[in-house]
């Protein structure tokens, strides 16, 4: 009785989370061939989908190259002012990302990357999280095998390479995932630094569109182009997925 009850409760549960997503499959499967021409051809949906690939898989394959090097320097080295950068870092968790962008849009700016790529990728290639949590992942890495392979000549960038990033692959998968969820989802920054539409993300475009009262009065449209959005963030899931799941498990035991 109990398990039954278990799981009629995430049966319904589980039904009310996907109510939204069902109802946008229904309404975008719900479109004709006019509301799928006016998106082909109204708008640059495709090179709106392309920006949004190339910015979230360029930051996120830097952001998992920086903070898994940072997090085996936190892990494994032993280094002058160590304690005071850990705390540093610490303090930066604890602000809102939003105190921090009049100070990054003035760099920005002197920089001349304003209506630039480079002004979303280079600041999403760095994560002070993302480096904690290699650093948790990787003090498990045994310092005797490290030892071991300076000893047969392996040099430092192949002790993070080779060895200690294959040991935490779970995290890696996991981090990957989060990174390219927060890149692709992200609207504010990308909104406020980019000027040219034919740059724009595809949730910054997909905003715009909502605003105009062509596509107010065809929901079905924006309905099929947030699914066009969805389909690469589920296909990255259902690829790493296994990577995701083994991370929460590895968290947890060793919790």
């Amino acid at each position: 009785m109990k398990t039954f009850a278990l799981h009629l409760l995430l049966i319904t549960l589980a039904t009310i989370f996907l109510a939204p997503i069902l109802w946008l499959i229904i309404t975008a499967c719900g479109a004709g061939s006019d509301d799928f021409s006016q998106l082909l051809h109204g708008q640059p949906i495709f090179r709106w989908l392309l920006n949004s690939i190339f910015l979230a898989s360029a930051q996120t394959v830097l952001v998992v190259i920086f903070s898994s090097m940072a997090g085996f320097a936190l892990a494994k080295y032993r280094f002058f002012g160590k304690r005071p950068l850990v705390l540093v870092m610490l303090v930066t968790m604890l602000l809102p990302p939003q105190v921090l962008l009049p100070g990054i849009y003035e760099l920005i700016f002197h920089l001349g990357w304003i209506n630039s790529y480079w002004a979303i990728v280079l600041p999403g290639a760095v994560s002070v999280f993302g480096a904690f949590l290699f650093r948790q992942a990787m003090l498990d890495v045994p310092d005797e095998l490290l030892q071991c392979a300076r000893l047969d000549g392996c040099g430092e960038l192949r002790l993070w390479w080779e060895i200690s990033l294959p040991l935490v692959r779970p995290m890696v998968g996991a981090f990957t995932l989060l990174s390219f969820l927060g890149a692709w989802n992200s609207f504010l920054w990308p909104q406020i630094v980019l000027q040219d539409e034919n740059k724009f993300p595809l949730t910054v475009a997909l905003n715009n569109l909502s605003g105009q009262s062509v596509y107010q009065q065809h929901p079905a449209v924006l309905m099929l182009a947030t699914l066009v959005g969805i389909l690469p963030v589920v296909v990255l899931f259902f690829a790493l997925q296994k990577d995701f799941i083994g991370s929460l498990k590895a968290g947890a035991i060793k919790g």
